[in-house]
């Protein structure tokens, strides 16, 4: 597991349980950017960071035999939410944190990634970028200690994953700190609708994501 903090391990956990309605119904893990699937550039930024990386989702039978390095687990509230596959993930996590990323986000920058997974203290619940008032929660941290008030929360039919915020120790990072590691903010980017999909072929030309190591 890769070790933030100094003492902290955390693994990864990607989300892939949306309706994806506003894709036609179409699997964004699976949608093609720059002739390779999103799923394959999320791992390729993954792998060589964490040891652990699950993925949440419905449909289990579409993700078997892709990898020994993909644990595919199932989301164990019903209601399909981001913070149900949340809640899955930091529940399987053998660490005492999770990085949580989306399926739709083919450019995510590892060098982000270790970026902010040293901001992990163990007295912080969330550690999420900020852009303005805008928080990207699912290019976040989350520690295991959320499992409790997310339970509570579901339980409420709650689903928002700002209300978790209001409950737990949360520190914000602002995106534009990032940028010095990644210039347009590429990270940030998500194929949730046609054109944003469009958009990507071309943003997969100067948007590559180059291997990374430990921190």
């Amino acid at each position: 597991m890769t070790v933030v903090g100094g003492n902290l391990p955390c693994s990864a956990v990607i989300l892939s349980g949306g309706r994806n309605s506003r894709m036609a119904g179409r699997n964004k893990a699976f949608l093609e950017v720059g002739g390779r699937p999103i799923l394959d550039w999320i791992m390729h930024a993954l792998t060589p960071i964490f040891s652990q990386i699950l993925l949440v989702t419905r449909q289990p039978e579409l993700y078997q035999g892709l990898g020994h390095r993909l644990e595919v687990i199932e989301d164990i509230f019903p209601g399909r939410s981001s913070l149900t596959g949340i809640h899955a993930g930091l529940v399987h996590s053998r660490a005492s944190h999770a990085l949580v990323v989306p399926c739709d986000a083919p450019f995510i920058q590892p060098k982000v990634l270790l970026s902010l997974i040293k901001h992990a203290e163990p007295d912080l619940d969330v550690i999420v970028p900020v852009s303005g008032d805008y928080y990207q929660p699912l290019c976040a941290i989350y520690s295991k200690r959320c499992v409790d008030p997310i339970e509570a929360q579901l339980q409420r039919k709650e689903y928002k994953i700002i209300q978790l915020f209001e409950k737990v120790n949360l520190k914000t990072i602002p995106v534009e700190r990032f940028r010095s590691l990644d210039p347009e903010l590429c990270s940030f980017f998500n194929v949730n609708t046609p054109e944003a999909h469009r958009q990507s072929q071309a943003m997969a030309r100067h948007c590559r994501v180059p291997p990374a190591g430990h921190p």
